[in-house]
């Protein structure tokens, strides 16, 4: 579902009924533990955490005009998806959350490169989300997206 939403709450309000919670439990678990440096927006039609331009004028490297994304929430129409670049790109958080992951979850872990996706929404592991987000700052995620853009 892509959504035309300006705000994070008007997303929200679009949702279907059993979404709403979810979404917004992510949302709360993601902005209690976000470290600094770090904006929430609607983009791509989802809620977005981004590295504002104040912090990192370059932008996204795909438009340069949109803030560069670091992590997105949404409803898709089989599942919730936690977007998150930071896994994509860190070979090391990438094994951290996989091997920890089964802690929290007894189901198979459903992921694509930066995508985890949550079809049964009972499932959701906020604390391991919430321990992912805090571990990695704005100023990380910088170096290591020029790492693999700036070349």
């Amino acid at each position: 579902m892509q959504s035309k939403a300006k705000t994070p709450k008007e997303y929200i309000s679009e949702l279907p009924e059993d979404r709403i919670q979810p979404i917004m439990k992510l949302r709360e678990t993601i902005l209690k533990n976000l470290p600094g440096g770090f904006e929430e927006v609607t983009s791509y039609g989802m809620i977005g955490y981004v590295v504002p331009h104040s912090l990192y004028p370059d932008g996204y490297h795909c438009n340069p005009v949109l803030p560069l994304p670091f992590i997105n929430i949404a409803s898709q129409k089989n599942f919730i998806a936690l977007y998150h670049m930071g896994i994509y790109s860190d070979k090391d958080l990438l094994n951290w959350f996989v091997t920890e992951y089964p802690k929290y979850v007894k189901t198979k872990l459903d992921m694509g490169k930066s995508c985890i996706r949550f079809k049964n929404i009972d499932h959701i592991p906020y604390k391991l989300i919430g321990e992912l987000v805090t571990k990695m700052t704005a100023k990380q995620w910088i170096n290591l997206y020029e790492q693999a853009w700036k070349k």
